[in-house]
């Protein structure tokens, strides 16, 4: 990624006072962290910064910062937004991953500058940092600030610990690379504790989110000899449980545990109707063409798509792409 873009972005974050920093809905460790850094780092220019999510967060994410992220459309409106003169896009780059605010960022006619690492994208930033060889977009972010000379203080050292970790499976995952563990060693030296971090992360789950999981295991099922595996999660396991959605953040990776198993799919029926899949894999199978293929988007190896009902359709729309390419 050129530095020629990196400063376009500075002189971009100079010129504005008032900022909205977003990210894609459902988000994961790599965006929440990824927002509180550079929430952080601008509010200490003295810019006036406002936070808003397109959805409820994990809540093992909510101690990276100091008070509750307001909804867009729930806690916070587009006029309430009117006098943003700059709108930074971190973690997303597409329509698909920002329908709740999709109107708002048509109608605005202010600056966009976007981070991020996935292969699909809109184009939606005047300038865009955009490097698809990053494990997160929390690196991006950490190359900008370096670049920028701004202070990693401790606190944004945490929330970008936090994000590389989350989105590398805590460095088991193939994109924990050379870069990562530089990076990493950086934000200890600046005062991260990774113990702290993997049992705030990993140790701190709610029981509903157990029974939940439960839930989700018993409806395994292996295809393909064994070389796909399907997992649901209904909305009446959520009534039951009183798990929340956000619940089934990485709850796919159980499966993923079988040794036979060279990708993984999990649907959830959310409300309305629709059916969300997430896919995974261990890179012999492409799930981010898969996702692409329904209007999603993602990785090789980890991707996601909304279909619609019924659930048996969705499965079945999925397991067909599974065999074209394991055919291959």
């Amino acid at each position: 990624m050129s530095t020629n873009n990196f400063q376009k972005a500075v002189e971009l974050i100079r010129k504005s006072q008032n900022i909205l920093i977003t990210t894609h809905t459902k988000p994961d460790g790599d965006a929440c962290g990824s927002i509180a850094a550079m929430y952080e780092a601008l509010t200490a220019l003295g810019k006036k910064v406002e936070l808003v999510l397109l959805s409820e967060m994990p809540g093992w994410y909510e101690f990276l910062f100091d008070k509750k992220v307001p909804i867009f459309g729930r806690d916070v409106t587009a006029k309430q937004l009117a006098g943003i003169d700059l709108v930074i896009l971190i973690d997303v780059n597409s329509y698909s991953q920002l329908s709740e605010i999709e109107d708002f960022l048509k109608q605005n006619k202010k600056s966009v500058l976007v981070f991020d690492h996935h292969v699909t994208g809109d184009g939606l930033g005047d300038v865009e940092l955009v490097d698809t060889t990053a494990a997160a977009t929390a690196v991006i972010i950490f190359d900008f600030l370096k670049y920028a000379k701004w202070q990693i203080t401790q606190k944004i050292a945490q929330a970008l610990f936090v994000a590389i970790a989350s989105d590398t499976g805590w460095f088991q995952f193939r994109n924990t690379d050379s870069r990562v563990y530089r990076c990493c060693a950086e934000l200890i030296g600046a005062g991260v504790n990774p113990t702290q971090i993997h049992h705030d992360l990993y140790h701190n789950f709610s029981p509903s989110r157990l029974k939940l999981m439960a839930a989700m295991l018993s409806t395994l099922q292996l295809h393909f000899d064994g070389r796909y595996a399907t997992q649901y999660v209904l909305r009446k396991d959520f009534e039951r449980t009183g798990a929340k959605y956000t619940d089934t953040e990485n709850l796919i990776d159980e499966c993923r545990r079988i040794s036979t198993v060279e990708a993984a799919a999990l649907f959830v029926e959310l409300e309305g109707g629709r059916i969300k899949c997430s896919l995974r894999s261990k890179e012999t199978i492409d799930v981010g063409k898969i996702a692409q293929k329904f209007g999603g988007g993602g990785h090789v190896m980890a991707a996601g798509a909304t279909l619609p009902a019924p659930l048996e359709k969705a499965m079945e729309l999925v397991k067909d792409e599974i065999e074209k390419q394991l055919r291959r």
